[in-house]
């Protein structure tokens, strides 16, 4: 008799090979619910064993399985440093787009309206 989780490792597999043989581009992202079942494997079995058994890069396995928080939602990694301020300088917010970086010098606020000003700049309003 064949142990289930192989027959799961061998359908995510299978699912995965079928993908690969069908996508429009050579580049194109792989679907997210194939990294789903990626990562929910690489739980059961570990990394090196789940990305040998699926045929899959262990390292870009190992950055989803660290993208999923404990809730099951994905985490968006984002770095945001508020030093304490130390003097009464003005802020400044850097925001970097695809075509454009802006600077904002911002005066006498205080860290938590700097929070609620970078929310709003963002558009991650709560």
């Amino acid at each position: 008799m064949i142990p289930s989780h192989s027959l799961r490792l061998d359908g995510v597999r299978q699912r995965l090979e079928r993908w690969r043989r069908t996508r429009r581009h050579p580049r194109a992202p792989m679907p997210a619910p194939i990294w789903t079942d990626a990562v929910g494997l690489a739980r059961q079995h570990g990394l090196s064993q789940t990305a040998r058994a699926v045929r899959l890069d262990s390292t870009a396995l190992k950055r989803h399985v660290e993208a999923i928080d404990v809730g099951g939602r994905t985490v968006v990694p984002a770095f945001v440093e508020l030093p304490a301020p130390l003097q009464a300088s003005p802020w400044v917010i850097e925001l970097i787009g695809p075509r454009a970086t802006v600077r904002l010098r911002v005066p006498g606020l205080g860290v938590a309206d700097l929070a609620t000003l970078t929310q709003r700049l963002a558009g991650t309003e709560p």
